[in-house]
């Protein structure tokens, strides 16, 4: 498996992952959400998995805060997280996980946070962030979904509250909606 960072040629084979990978509901808006999050985030990581049949992977990781009580921290998102449903459990996820990571450590940046399933991902290192005294921006997420890893720029005095970025906001990807109001 080839992973590499991601090029203008694959955006498109990425929006159809997002779109395969998250269902017909939520999958257009995933999609839109990555096209967003290019624009609002030149800094961002986004990286891709290729096989013979093409890009199978995608993983961005955008700038988010960390509201702390001596300043405001830049950290990072792991969101969104893709796969093609016929590569789903070949470790394709945390190849592009372990990648993204790493690049993340090597740029200085402190933590990395992401709402989704604490069997998945902590086996990349996650951790539930409210243990570690971080706060999640929404009522809305379950607290053992909160997760975060701290990476090498990590001090102990970066704590308090988790900030999307407006972008997250804006496609209403934060947290989970009761689909029955």
């Amino acid at each position: 498996m080839l992973l590499r960072e991601e090029q203008v040629h694959d955006h498109e084979p990425v929006r159809v992952i997002h779109r395969r990978a998250f269902g017909a509901g939520h999958g257009e808006t995933v999609a839109k959400l990555v096209d967003a999050l290019r624009r609002d985030d030149p800094t961002a990581a986004s990286f891709v998995s290729e096989e013979t049949d093409g890009v199978v992977g995608h993983i961005m990781f955008s700038r988010c805060l960390l509201d702390a009580p001596r300043r405001l921290v830049d950290v990072a998102s792991l969101s969104p997280l893709a796969v093609a449903p016929q590569w789903q459990r070949r470790g394709v996820g945390s190849a592009l996980i372990r990648r993204g990571l790493q690049e993340l450590d090597e740029r200085g940046v402190p933590l990395v946070f992401l709402e989704g399933d604490p069997r998945y991902y902590s086996r990349a290192g996650f951790s539930p962030a409210g243990e570690y005294g971080f706060r999640k921006p929404s009522l809305r997420i379950p607290d053992q979904c909160f997760q975060v890893v701290r990476l090498s720029a990590y001090e102990p005095w970066m704590t308090g509250t988790f900030v999307y970025s407006s972008t997250f906001w804006k496609y209403d990807c934060v947290g989970g909606r009761d689909t029955e109001a």
